[in-house]
């Protein structure tokens, strides 16, 4: 059972990130620490992801995103919907190498950007820690290393 859960939240992740083959163009929330200790929430598509291990977002390197993350790198991640929540806890980085900007890349950002070599352009990657997933009336709770 356990397993089915977390292959459900695996499959979930994934076609919720741009990569992912049938991608659905739907948001999940990320949650930082603001500059005076206060968590927000930003609603946003994550770019990639390896299912719960980890997944990157796009955003400005100049940005309140990019410097919270700076500041504090304790973050969450929540996919919703009225079959499953999925709550993910870990750390997240900013990434600005030119080689991960590249990869992270996707055609929508050029809304954005001017291309993957844009200075402005940054890639956050968040490392799940522990987890919470209610999916189809089942729950699992979690960590991973």
């Amino acid at each position: 059972m356990n397993k089915n859960i977390l292959d459900k939240a695996v499959e979930i992740v994934n076609i919720n990130s741009v990569q992912g083959n049938d991608f659905k163009g739907q948001f999940c929330t990320l949650s930082l620490i603001d500059e005076k200790g206060y968590p927000t929430t930003s609603v946003l598509t994550p770019s990639k992801s390896d299912g719960i291990n980890w997944l990157t977002f796009a955003t400005t390197l100049d940005g309140n995103r990019a410097k919270r993350v700076t500041n504090c790198n304790r973050s969450s991640v929540c996919f919703a919907a009225a079959e499953y929540c999925i709550n993910l806890v870990g750390e997240i980085e900013v990434i600005t190498s030119s080689d991960v900007k590249r990869e992270m890349w996707y055609d929508s950002l050029s809304q954005h950007f001017s291309g993957p070599e844009d200075s402005s352009y940054c890639v956050l990657k968040f490392k799940t820690k522990r987890y919470k997933l209610y999916i189809d009336d089942d729950s699992l709770t979690g960590t991973l290393c």
